[in-house]
C-alpha cells in the first residue's frame, strides 16, 4: 500500500486553543529539533579542509560529506510526510533526532574515507525525519498566526544550530581533533533528542491517514501542474544552493592566502550564522502585515548582494556579505516555505516535502559542482555561479507574486 498525505486540517475552533504554557513548550522542543538537525547536518562543512588533508581529497571531494547527506535527505524527504502521515508525527521526529546523533558519534570510528561518506549517507536519510514532518505538526496544531511565529522560530533554530555546530566542531577539532568533535555533536544531538521527547506535546489534532497509489498520483498531478508551486520549488533550490556552495568552500578561501586563518579562527567566522536566525525570525513576524509577495524578492536580493560582498580581498567585508547572504538566506525560506503550505489545496505534506527536495538538491547537487567552478575560475567563477541561480530564484518568485495577492 501507498502512504498518501491528505490536506491538513486547519485549527480554528477555541477549543482547540492550546494553553501559553504548552505552547511555549511546543515552541521550544521544535526550537531544539531545528537546532539539532541542522547542528548534525552541517558541522562537517567547517571540517572540509581537515578531510582533505587527513584523506588526501580534493576539495569537491571532501563536499561530497555534506552533499551525499543533502542529496539522499532530499529523496528521503518524499517519503518522511507520508509515513508520519501513518504512524504520527512526534515519533518519527524524535527517531530521526536520536538515529542522527547515533551515526554521528559512529562516524568518529570511520577508519577511512568511505567509511565516513558511507555514514554520511544514511544520515541523510535518518534526518530526514524532522523537516517536512515539523511543518506538518505546526500546520495541525496550531492557528495561522501561531504557524508562522513558530515556523519562523523552527527555522531560526536551525540557523543557531547550523552555527553552532560549524563553530563548535572547528574549535574542538583545532584543539582535540576531528574525530573528538564528531563525537562531541553527537552526545549533544542525543542529549537534545531526549529533550524533545520530553518537551514535545502529542499530536491533538493528527489523523492517521494512508490511501492508495491513484489518489496520490492525482495530488502529485495537481501540484506540478501549479506554476506557482512550481517557482516556489525553484526558489528553494536557488537561496539553498547559493548559500551552501559558498560555505562550502569559503573555509578552504580563508586557509589560504592572504588571510591564513586557523581552523579556530575559521569557527569564528560561522558566527555570522546567527544572522540566519534574525533573519528568520524577522520574517515570520514581518509576512503577516507586508505579505509573501513583497518581502520574498527583497530577501533574496539581500542574498545576491551578500554573496557578491565575499568578492572582497578584506576579511571585514567579507563577513559582512556572509551576514547578509545568510540573513536573506534564511528569511527566504521562511518566507518560500510558508507561502508552500499556504497555496498547496490539496496536500499540504506532499506539497512541503517537494519544496524541501528541491531546496536541499540545491545544495546537493550545485554544493559539489561548486568546487569545479572554484577549482577552474577561483573564486569569482564561483560567486558568478551562484548569483546567477540567486537571479533566476528572485525572477520565480516575482512570478508568483504577480500571479497571487498574498
Amino acid at each position: 500500500m501507498t502512504l498518501h498525505s491528505e490536506p491538513v486540517p486547519e485549527v480554528k475552533g477555541p477549543s482547540q486553543v492550546i494553553t501559553a504554557a504548552v505552547q511555549a513548550r511546543t515552541r521550544y522542543a521544535l526550537f531544539a529539533a531545528g537546532f539539532t538537525t541542522f547542528s548534525l547536518l552541517y558541522y562537517v562543512q567547517a571540517l572540509l579542509p581537515i578531510f582533505s588533508d587527513e584523506f588526501g581529497v580534493e576539495p569537491s571531494q571532501s563536499s561530497l560529506a555534506l552533499s551525499l547527506t543533502t542529496g539522499v535527505l532530499a529523496f528521503a524527504l518524499l517519503a518522511s510526510g507520508a509515513v508520519s502521515d501513518a504512524v504520527g508525527r512526534k515519533s518519527i521526529m524524535f527517531l530521526s533526532l536520536f538515529l542522527s546523533s547515533a551515526l554521528s558519534i559512529a562516524m568518529a570510528f570511520s577508519p577511512n574515507w568511505t567509511m565516513l561518506l558511507g555514514i554520511r549517507v544514511a544520515m541523510g536519510i535518518t534526518l530526514c525525519g524532522v523537516q517536512s514532518v515539523a511543518m506538518a505538526y505546526m500546520s495541525e496544531e496550531l492557528d495561522s498566526k501561531a504557524f508562522s511565529a513558530t515556523l519562523g522560530l523552527f527555522i531560526g533554530g536551525s540557523a543557531i544550530g547550523g552555527m553552532v555546530g560549524r563553530f563548535a566542531a572547528s574549535v574542538i577539532a583545532d584543539h582535540y581533533g576531528w574525530r573528538t568533535a564528531v563525537a562531541i555533536i553527537g552526545l549533544a544531538g542525543l542529549c537534545a533528542a531526549l529533550y524533545f521527547r520530553y518537551a514535545l506535546p502529542a499530536s491533538r489534532n493528527f489523523v492517521p491517514r494512508a490511501r492508495g497509489g491513484a489518489r496520490l498520483k492525482q495530488d502529485l498531478a495537481a501540484i506540478l501542474a501549479d506554476k506557482s508551486l512550481l517557482c516556489l520549488f525553484v526558489v528553494g533550490f536557488a537561496v539553498m544552493s547559493g548559500f551552501v556552495t559558498t560555505y562550502n568552500y569559503i573555509s578552504y578561501r580563508l586557509v589560504a592566502a592572504p588571510f591564513f586563518l586557523s581552523q579556530t579562527a575559521i569557527g569564528f567566522v560561522f558566527a555570522v550564522y546567527f544572522f540566519g536566525s534574525i533573519g528568520a525570525a524577522f520574517a515570520g513576524r514581518r509576512v503577516g502585515s507586508h505579505g509573501h509577495s513583497r518581502l520574498l524578492w527583497r530577501f533574496q536580493a539581500v542574498m545576491i548582494t551578500g554573496i557578491l560582498l565575499t568578492l572582497s580581498g578584506a576579511l571585514a567585508v567579507i563577513l559582512l556579505g556572509l551576514a547578509l547572504l545568510t540573513f536573506g538566506m534564511f528569511a527566504s525560506h521562511s518566507i518560500a516555505s510558508s507561502w508552500v503550505s499556504l497555496k498547496a489545496h490539496r496536500s499540504k505534506a506532499l506539497a512541503v516535502s517537494l519544496y524541501l527536495f528541491s531546496y536541499y538538491q540545491g545544495g546537493s547537487l550545485i554544493g559539489a559542482v561548486g568546487g569545479m567552478f572554484y577549482l577552474g575560475s577561483g573564486w569569482g567563477g564561483l560567486v558568478a555561479l551562484t548569483t546567477a541561480l540567486g537571479l533566476l530564484g528572485v525572477l520565480c518568485g516575482l512570478s508568483v507574486g504577480r500571479g497571487a495577492k498574498s
